[in-house]
């Protein structure tokens, strides 16, 4: 019997609900197969996101402040629907069921896509703006389609990122040696996987959207997904499945709400008097902060359940250490707030940036550049900055003062300086740009200006990416309670999901407050007519304030139970990416 059970997976079973043999489930072979699925995830979304406004604007005739928004909007609600995933696969269907069905939404989304980019019927006739003659937008039912497409994809999207690295790790048991060094070279591969989904999204296939047709390219995603879902379920009987423990959003909402009932008891004179549950080792000590939580840990008449001794109401009684970790995840949201600027700044590289590049000259002798294709810099900035930072920075660094790299509070200040610089140097090269459009004139299709000239606001967001997300998300992940890892993570992503908004929001506020009539304004309908430059100016100033916020933020900020931090290196090769979503 004991040599048996060394054979079997304690916290595992497999696809019968019988404890994991190791031999015949999880390893290598089972985790290769999720990848696929990764893959053709990222292929999809940034394949739609870093070109879709050159269709809104060139096929549907969309405004361009309009079309940002389209766009910006699809990217936050890709990112905020990950937390409805995570709360599916913790509660309810578990990481393999949801996966199966939001890579099924998804390839449903992207074939939506390729219909609707296919049929006449569903775009305005082809026409070209002139001063004297308006082209003829899009009407609701055709943008009606597109966003059904969209927010399908979307839907699948938060539900993959989820689950997909997760079940990765799942496929590993970190107790045993072997697997666990497997496991990193897993995280290693799933990194890879992504940047090669997102470099082939960003040179093939918006080259084919650009020179074959939008709608071959998507039905290429569509197909891929198809191919990557039956890949992905032939692997049933080899995967190994974890129970789902439930969210850790229920203990939040009950620890609110306990101590929402009790606001007007007394906190007792010593915190000993307070309700503690939890084993000794696992305790985590009262602190002074948000004192008000501390109230759902007070006994009170009518907290334990009739009949039974030992369970007390978890929506009318919380322990110490149930309470602090809400606190732990309430103390993130200060440093949390102080970042969404920086995703803002994000979502100017894959709309307005893309549609400038539209507009400028492209040609390499024969070879005409897809303007979507300039953010193949953005991701080429991303792991130059990882790799300087991992060989250079991070040796010298330890030479210098001992320590292994910046923390992880440091490396989001560089995030958020960089990006604050590249909104600067985006408003002198808009400037340019549109002196040159006032030169030749405003209709001018392609203005004699290189549009080599905004690849240092590709370079400067993107090396800040590199910074902020590896910060980002060693912050949350050694900053949360162990039991909210998921959740964390989770939070760190909404940051991508409101900076997205926040860039909708204020286009909006722009338009209306800058705008006239006629579609004249900071953001015309035709950006040679509009003045760009500003609306990059107020996006650094914007950034400069949120700047000198965050550092208040990151000083009053108190760290809990210390560990160490984890490096650029360790983020992309392994030991964060199973909470990366």
């Amino acid at each position: 019997m004991e040599g048996k059970m060394s054979w079997t997976v304690a916290d595992a079973v497999d696809y019968k609900g019988f404890p994991a043999d190791r031999s015949k489930t999880g390893g290598w072979v089972p985790a290769a197969l999720v990848l696929g699925i990764e893959i053709c995830e990222r292929l999809s979304t940034m394949g739609i996101a870093v070109n879709l406004v050159t269709y809104l604007v060139g096929v549907l005739h969309l405004p361009s402040s309009t079309s940002a928004n389209v766009v910006t909007d699809f990217m936050g609600t890709s990112f905020l629907l990950c937390l409805l995933g995570g709360f599916l696969a913790d509660s309810f269907l578990g990481r393999y069921k949801t996966i199966a069905i939001f890579a099924a939404i998804q390839t449903l989304g992207t074939g939506a896509l390729a219909i609707a980019t296919k049929l006449p019927q569903l775009r305005p006739p082809p026409c070209h703006a002139s001063a004297s003659h308006t082209c003829k937008p899009a009407n609701g039912f055709q943008m009606g389609i597109l966003y059904v497409a969209l927010y399908l994809i979307a839907l699948g999207t938060g539900g993959l990122k989820s689950s997909v690295s997760g079940f990765g790790t799942d496929q590993f048991d970190d107790k045993d040696e072997k697997e666990k060094a497997q496991m990193t070279y897993f995280f290693n591969r799933f990194f890879f996987f992504i940047s090669t989904g997102t470099l082939t999204a960003v040179t093939v296939l918006v080259y084919l959207q650009d020179e074959v047709g939008r709608s071959w390219s998507y039905g290429i995603c569509s197909v891929s997904m198809f191919v990557a879902i039956l890949i992905f379920l032939s692997g049933t009987k080899r995967y190994r499945y974890k129970k789902s423990i439930g969210s850790p959003i229920v203990q939040i909402f009950q620890v609110i709400v306990a101590a929402i009932n009790k606001r007007k008891m007394e906190l007792p004179y010593s915190v000993e008097l307070l309700y503690e549950d939890t084993p000794e080792a696992q305790r985590i000590h009262h602190t002074d902060q948000f004192q008000f939580l501390d109230r759902a840990a007070i006994v009170a008449e009518g907290d334990f359940e009739r009949n039974v001794v030992s369970a007390p109401n978890p929506w009318k009684l919380c322990s110490v250490t149930k309470v602090e970790e809400v606190k732990m995840m309430v103390g993130l949201l200060p440093v949390w707030a102080t970042t969404i600027i920086f995703w803002t700044t994000y979502a100017q590289m894959i709309t307005f940036s893309v549609e400038q590049a539209s507009t400028m000259e492209r040609s390499i002798g024969g070879f005409l550049i897809p303007a979507g294709s300039l953010t193949v810099f953005f991701v080429a900035a991303i792991l130059i900055t990882l790799a300087v930072y991992d060989r250079l920075i991070m040796p010298l660094w330890k030479k210098l003062k001992g320590k292994p790299g910046f923390t992880n509070l440091q490396r989001i200040a560089i995030g958020l300086v960089l990006s604050t610089l590249g909104m600067a140097v985006a408003a002198l090269a808009e400037k340019k740009r549109l002196a040159v459009a006032r030169t030749v004139g405003a209709n001018t299709t392609t203005l004699p200006i290189s549009v080599f000239m905004l690849i240092p606001q590709f370079f400067l967001v993107g090396a800040g990416e590199a910074f902020i997300y590896t910060g980002q998300l060693d912050f949350f992940i050694t900053q949360s309670p162990k039991g909210m890892k998921t959740m964390s993570t989770g939070l760190f992503l909404t940051t991508l999901s409101l900076g997205f908004f926040v860039s909708s929001f204020l286009v909006s506020v722009v338009k209306k407050v800058t705008g006239s009539n006629d579609g004249q304004g900071w953001l015309a309908d035709n950006i040679n007519h509009g003045r760009l430059d500003c609306f990059y100016g107020l996006l650094a100033v914007l950034g400069v304030i949120n700047f000198v916020l965050y550092l208040v933020c990151a000083v009053w900020y108190k760290p809990k139970n210390p560990k160490p931090a984890l490096q650029m290196e360790t983020i992309v090769n392994g030991s964060s990416a199973e909470n990366k979503c």
